[in-house]
């Protein structure tokens, strides 16, 4: 009798689990209740902490992504005025020298998005002017000429931020970083062709 009471007990127990886990009513007992359900806030669900009850926010304003670059802070000049271009020659290239592999990765976006029209060797003579030949009426500009080379970082960034004269914004192709990282590519290649000249000291200035 007692063998019968205990074997229908253990069915019972058996029997109790099995239906139990089936029953989505009742889930039974969590042993950590934390690990199996987030007390975070989950993405689009209703919290109490703000007026509309949203979980998912915009970006405070002002805000930056980790790693992004400060935001271009000096705005298109409006028709007929350089105030700002002229502006730009101060606004230094945020990106430090670059090396190998990221001046590979520039002159790719260089030769996709500038080479076009500016060229391979930056003499202006683009598969668009092709001597003359192609289907622009007017070469582009030459990024050897002494006036470019001379033209300081930030002018640069600004004229493929915004668009100068004939040519037109990059802003929506290239991101902040990439249009420094060209700058950088032109740089490279004007002192690659054009080494500064190192000044000769004076010897009569220097004292015995």
């Amino acid at each position: 009798m007692k063998k019968i009471s205990i074997i229908s007990f253990i069915f019972l127990a058996v029997a109790i689990t099995i239906v139990s886990c089936h029953d989505k009513t009742r889930p039974g007992r969590n042993y950590m209740p934390d690990m199996a359900y987030s007390r975070a806030y989950e993405t689009y669900s209703e919290n109490p902490i703000f007026a509309d009850h949203q979980t998912n926010r915009t970006p405070v304003a002002g805000t930056i992504d980790r790693g992004q670059l400060l935001p271009f802070h000096i705005a298109k000049d409006k028709v007929g005025d350089t105030t700002n271009f002229a502006k730009a020659r101060f606004v230094p290239n945020p990106l430090p020298p670059l090396d190998s592999s990221a001046m590979v990765e520039s002159e790719r976006l260089y030769l996709i998005y500038c080479g076009i029209c500016h060229g391979p060797k930056l003499d202006g003579n683009g598969p668009l002017w092709k001597d003359g030949n192609g289907p622009f009426p007017a070469a582009p500009k030459n990024l050897m000429d002494p006036t470019i080379v001379n033209m300081p970082d930030g002018q640069i960034f600004y004229t493929a931020t915004y668009g100068k004269n004939k040519m037109g914004s990059y802003a929506s192709q290239l991101s902040m970083r990439q249009r420094w990282m060209v700058i950088h590519y032109i740089k490279a290649q004007q002192n690659k062709a054009n080494p500064p000249v190192a000044v000769a000291k004076d010897s009569s200035s220097v004292k015995k």
